[in-house]
């Protein structure tokens, strides 16, 4: 009877982890198309996230929207601007490696997802532009377009201070396209988070007189005008509660869409971030004590506290730790470490980056990403894996242990079905759960519009059928039922 007990009790908790002791915390890394090729290649990106799980990481951030494209094939892009995605060998920025321009193609965020599921991995979709639309050097779609949805400074100019055009964050329709871009892929892909980071914001401080917001702040100010000088506090003030306005919105439409995901904010270092571009993101953290449903709470924050010496680091992290105690002891459990190792500048020593990522931990933070995976991969892989092996393995403070494992591989049978057009592929023995058919045919791996499901009644093998001239064939976790149960 007490083990009986035992066994119902593991069952309501969910997990084994709840019982015992399990070091929680993100060890994560961003992944991008500039200046690297961890993904230029299906091979890379097999080979990259394989190595990330090796070297110790658990969670993977990767770029779905650049320079005006998504990075996968897109409707709502198609209907907003008469293409699907970035077109084949058209490089998205001055420092796009060669290696990712490709004569085909691809459905980057299948690809880098299935890569990092099949190793375990927690995947984070990354929009990294946001309402950023386009480099000054490359006339873009967006750019082209949309002129209506931009945004300018006092003499009318559209080019911000850090050399991209931005569209404008409180001008509706550009607002909504950002917001459906992000729902199509929650609702196309088995994601486990989506990020948004520090373009969300008004690009410049000097920015806000375009048309749309001009009349936007007459309609509310009786008529009048918004002051030239661009630093008056209440003009500031209004700006940046234009923006919160609609990240409210945000999170509350991805809650809505999947209630499971991770909802991600990687922002500039306050006070930086409303210095520069009006965005007071502590403040945000206390949006988890609103009694509206669903909730707009992000459940990390991810400050770039991208600094070229430790103590500079140690600096920075203690005033977005102070800054976020404003609005409550807790919150700042919520705060992830953005480390860079490179960059502009020298790369990070090891002894700098070690000693960065223990001081999140002295701190009781929920852990770090590394700015990027050039500096994971390339740098210092040998030196984190000892250093992350030292600590002991961790898993996701989001998820319950076991979220994500290993990719199950079938064993192809002899038989084949309608005249080998079909052939029959054999799993071993499956847990209860619902597990992805995926295939590797030539052109990679990709996802077969299958899901097999194992309930406690049948936990025998399973025979798939797949079409015939794949090499290999495997089952992933798939998460979107438990996503849809799961409330955070």
């Amino acid at each position: 009877m007490f083990l009986l007990k035992c066994a119902v009790l593991l069952c309501l908790l969910g997990s084994i982890d709840s019982l015992f002791a399990i070091q929680r915390e993100v060890r994560g890394t961003w992944l991008t198309t500039t200046a690297n090729t961890a993904i230029s290649n299906p091979e890379n990106t097999e080979k990259s996230m394989r190595r990330i799980k090796e070297i110790g990481l658990n969670t993977v951030y990767v770029e779905s929207w650049k320079n005006g494209y998504t990075q996968f094939p897109s409707k709502v892009l198609q209907r907003t601007l008469g293409v699907t995605q970035r077109a084949p060998s058209r490089s998205q920025d001055l420092v796009d490696a060669p290696g990712n321009l490709s004569t085909a193609s691809r459905d980057l965020l299948q690809e880098t997802l299935i890569a990092a599921h099949r190793q375990g991995l927690i995947y984070v979709a990354w929009f990294e532009y946001g309402f950023m639309a386009a480099h000054k050097s490359t006339m873009n779609h967006l750019w082209m377009q949309k002129p209506a949805w931009l945004s300018r400074d006092r003499d009318g100019n559209e080019v911000a201070s850090n050399g991209f055009v931005w569209l404008n964050p409180l001008h509706p329709e550009a607002q909504q396209f950002l917001l459906d871009l992000v729902l199509e892929a929650i609702d196309a892909y088995d994601l486990d988070g989506i990020q948004l980071d520090d373009r969300i914001v008004w690009p410049d401080i000097r920015m806000g007189y375009d048309a749309y917001t001009l009349a936007l702040y007459a309609q509310e100010h009786s008529g009048q005008s918004p002051p030239n000088n661009y630093l008056d506090p209440e003009w500031m003030q209004w700006r940046a509660d234009k923006v919160t306005q609609f990240a409210q919105r945000f999170v509350r439409a991805v809650r809505a869409k999947r209630p499971g995901l991770i909802v991600s904010l990687s922002p500039a270092v306050y006070p930086w971030s409303w210095e520069h571009h009006l965005l007071a993101w502590p403040q945000w953290s206390a949006w988890s004590a609103s009694t509206l449903k669903p909730k707009a709470d992000w459940d990390e924050f991810i400050p770039q506290a991208y600094r070229l010496s430790y103590p500079d680091f140690a600096k920075t992290w203690q005033q977005q730790i102070d800054a976020m105690r404003v609005y409550g002891d807790s919150q700042a459990a919520k705060l992830v470490a953005g480390i860079r190792i490179v960059g502009d500048g020298r790369d990070s020593s090891w002894e700098q980056l070690r000693q960065s990522i223990e001081l999140t931990r002295t701190n009781r933070n929920a852990g770090h990403v590394l700015w990027y995976s050039r500096g994971v991969l390339d740098l210092y892989p040998e030196q984190l894996r000892a250093f992350y092996q030292d600590s002991g393995a961790a898993i996701s403070p989001h998820f319950a242990a076991r979220w994500r494992q290993l990719s199950i591989p079938l064993v192809k049978q002899s038989a084949t079905e309608n005249s080998a057009k079909f052939e029959r592929w054999q799993s071993p023995k499956l847990e209860v759960g619902r597990y992805h058919v995926i295939v590797h045919d030539q052109h990679g791996w990709r996802y077969r519009d299958q899901v097999v499901t194992i309930s406690s009644a049948n936990t025998d093998m399973v025979d798939v059928l797949v079409p015939s001239g794949c090499s290999r064939v495997e089952l992933i976790v798939d998460r979107r039922q438990e996503m849809q149960e799961l409330q955070r």
